[in-house]
């Protein structure tokens, strides 16, 4: 009410006016909040030019500089008599970002949306800020983008980027995808697990409507797969690229790839060279040591630049998937004069990120992919190297702007015999569960059956059915339930899901949507460097809950509500705001999601066991149990466990006989990621098909030595209970029994 006083109304204290003020001043903050996380909220301010090309040129006459402008009308006409069209490209011929608009200006957005797929989410968000400024209009009217949590769109948008899980999404509410006139997938080559699922998909919508238009974009050449697989369609080539690139390659393989790129990085930066240099290293790990190695090397750095005239001061910005919004923007702002710019990205910044200035590009040769063993339902996040087309996509960063040169620190021979052609795709190594779920609730059936480019192994398949099957998403001839039916409209994974769906039952619903939020967003606990990593240990264990890390993450949130949601709050005790901010929001969304479908939403209080059973409803299939001191082995498997040395429960000296985890990874070892301790009576009343109540025999001598001995004991059913271990395969059987009699 104070926000809205003025002169005339002091005197006015009518309870309704006040109840008036209130409810706007929160709308107020609401949708500031809301603004602040907003990729384009830190992109409002056009981004001023770097190199020589883009102070030289105004946008029409870069636009018109691109490879691409020069086959203008023969692309449009291509487009025009026919449905679906492959377009293979050099990176950087401006397929990304002048497509859309050629659609546009020859009248395509008149009766529909044009929309293009990105598999990452940076480059969706940075290419629709390049494209609103060479239309001269504001992020999210004309151009918009929309990514998973975020939506930067209006009803005048006309042309909207977006990941293609977005698509994918949309596709479940609008089969036919009404409000598009044209779809372009751009960067078709990358071959993610949603870009794969959409293949098979608009190729069954173009086939119903003859008005959409369907662009496939590669800058690989291995086109004449894309092409069968659509049906032997055309394929239109632009010739050459916007500037060249010197590839330039190591005599000799390097034994460490971080200090490489470090040595190689100085070198460029005290030759003299003009221009902004980016590294690729393969994770978030990797970066960070490139920063310490940066800030160890500094010192020594300046004493060599200051033998050097005019030698410019290094500015490092890292850049990964993970990284803040706010914090991701900064590396298409410009440097201040005289100073350049060093980048040091993930494979987020592989294909279609155009950053100004960039001259030098730095190939560690390395990535991180994960791979799914479906046999023991883990996750393992691995340094593998780079396929030949990912090293031709990283070398082409170099040549946006200006002529460039890429460094691989790797030899000749270890390109042409060592790495693969292209990547294997996301499909072919992943978990399907979440895909199945989609494809099921789209009405697909015979999933074996439906059209994959490159199909995803039966065994795969089968066991990801196997898991919805026993999260209740599936009935025994593997068909949609009800409870799956449900669980589609949450974009989470689907046991976040059926948590969030048990947990109206369960009296606790508003408890673990906070919990399902906090899990939904990057780490929210940061360590600073030392001298302060230990007083961020000690702030941390404030907040943990022995028995839980998702009740830690509840604690966390309650805390800060209770702290007014405060930034201060948050710095004191070392924790992500924007992660927290972003909490809020991913909760606001969830929140209007279980509304819509009639979830009601209910505190526990302070009971928090309930909360625990809870999240060991969606989890018992995840269950770990006790084997000697602080070493835990799946129950199921026997694999072994280790509890994350960041756990709230890792040397708390409070080891329970029964935990859930969130998932497993291997990095160093296997390592349980968010763990909280069950009671062995909840695994067999939650999941029968695993577990039982074993009796074990009386003794005399027991009941002597032992009188107050507890003698029920939890067993898994895949190790000791011979007629428990058929269920999986039963069920396994009966589907291969079920899909070969549809084949055939």
């Amino acid at each position: 009410g104070i926000l809205f006083n003025n002169e005339d109304e002091k005197e006015d204290t009518s309870f309704e006016k006040n109840i008036c003020r209130f409810f706007m001043g929160l709308f107020l903050i609401f949708h500031v909040f809301r603004a602040e996380q907003k990729f384009a909220d830190h992109m409002k301010e056009k981004n001023e030019a770097s190199s020589e090309f883009a102070k030289k040129k105004t946008l029409l006459e870069q636009r018109q500089y691109l490879p691409i402008f020069a086959v203008r009308q023969q692309l449009l006409n291509i487009i025009r008599d026919n449905n679906i069209v492959i377009v293979v490209g050099e990176t950087g011929s401006g397929k990304t970002t002048q497509l859309t608009q050629y659609l546009h200006e020859d009248g395509y957005t008149s009766y529909g949306m044009v929309g293009c797929t990105q598999p990452r989410r940076v480059a969706a968000m940075s290419v629709a800020k390049r494209v609103s400024e060479e239309m001269n209009s504001n992020l999210g009217e004309e151009v918009g983008y929309a990514i998973r949590f975020e939506d930067c769109t209006s009803e005048k948008t006309v042309i909207k980027y977006m990941t293609d899980g977005i698509l994918l999404r949309e596709s479940l509410r609008e089969s036919d995808l009404d409000h598009y006139s044209a779809v372009i997938m751009d960067e078709a080559h990358e071959r993610s697990l949603n870009t794969d699922v959409l293949f098979g998909l608009l190729q069954e919508v173009v086939s119903r409507r003859s008005d959409l238009k369907l662009i496939v974009t590669s800058a690989t050449m291995d086109s004449d797969k894309f092409a069968g697989f659509f049906g032997n369609v055309p394929i239109f080539n632009i010739p050459g690229r916007t500037f060249p690139v010197d590839i330039l390659f190591s005599k000799v393989p390097q034994e460490d790839y971080v200090e490489a790129a470090v040595k190689q990085a100085l070198q460029i930066h005290l030759s003299g060279m003009m221009g902004d240099i980016l590294i690729f290293m393969p994770g978030q790990e990797d970066i960070e040591v490139r920063r310490f190695f940066t800030s160890l090397l500094q010192p020594q750095c300046n004493m060599r630049l200051e033998d050097l005239e005019n030698a410019p001061p290094l500015a490092v910005l890292p850049i990964y998937s993970q990284l803040p919004s706010d914090l991701q923007a900064k590396i298409f702002q410009k440097a201040p004069d005289g100073v350049r710019k060093c980048i040091v990205a993930t494979n987020i910044a592989e294909t279609s990120l155009t950053v100004d200035g960039i001259m030098f590009v730095v190939d560690a040769g390395y990535c991180k992919l994960k791979v799914f063993n479906p046999r023991i339902g883990m996750d393992a996040l691995q340094v593998y190297p780079i396929s030949q087309a990912n090293a031709n996509q990283r070398a082409g960063r170099a040549g946006r702007t200006g002529p460039g040169q890429c460094y691989r620190l790797y030899t000749q021979s270890a390109f042409k015999n060592e790495m693969l052609t292209t990547t294997i795709p996301e499909i072919q190594r992943t978990n399907l569960a979440n895909v199945v779920l989609l494809l099921k609730s789209l009405g697909v059936q015979d999933l074996l059956l439906f059209h994959f480019m490159d199909p995803p192994p039966e065994d795969n398949m089968l066991n990801s059915m196997y898991q919805l099957w026993i999260l209740g998403a599936l009935d025994n001839t593997g068909a949609l339930t009800p409870t799956g039916r449900l669980m589609v409209e949450f974009p989470l994974d689907p046991a976040l899901s059926k948590m969030l769906i048990v947990s109206c039952d369960m009296g606790c619903s508003a408890d673990i949507l906070i919990i399902v939020s906090m899990l939904s967003v990057p780490s929210i606990f940061y360590r600073p460097k030392v001298p302060s990593v230990h007083c961020s240990d000690q702030v941390r264990e404030k907040f943990s809950v022995p028995e839980s890390d998702h009740l830690t993450y509840l604690n966390v949130y309650l805390q800060w509500k209770n702290n007014n949601y405060s930034s201060i709050w948050c710095n004191d005790h070392f924790i992500h705001t924007k992660a927290m901010r972003k909490v809020r929001e991913v909760r606001a969304q969830l929140k209007d999601i279980m509304v819509q479908q009639k979830i009601n939403l209910v505190s526990c209080g302070s009971d928090w066991d309930v909360i625990r059973k809870c999240i060991c409803a969606a989890y018992f299939h995840q269950a770990a149990k006790l084997k000697g001191i602080g070493e835990y082995v799946n129950v199921r498997t026997g694999m072994p466990c280790h509890l994350h040395p960041t756990s709230a429960l890792f040397g708390m000296g409070y080891t329970p006989d029964y935990i859930i985890y969130h998932e497993l990874v291997m990095t160093t070892k296997e390592y349980m990621q968010c763990v909280t301790a069950v009671d062995g009576e909840w695994l067999a009343e939650l999941g029968p098909m695993f577990y039982s109540i074993k009796h074990a025999g009386k003794s005399r001598q027991v009941s002597n030595i032992l009188p107050e001995y507890h003698t029920q004991h939890i067993q898994c059913a895949f190790v000791t209970l011979d007629h428990k271990t058929s269920h999986k395969g039963q069920f396994l059987k009966k589907l291969r029994f079920i899909y070969h009699m549809k084949a055939e």
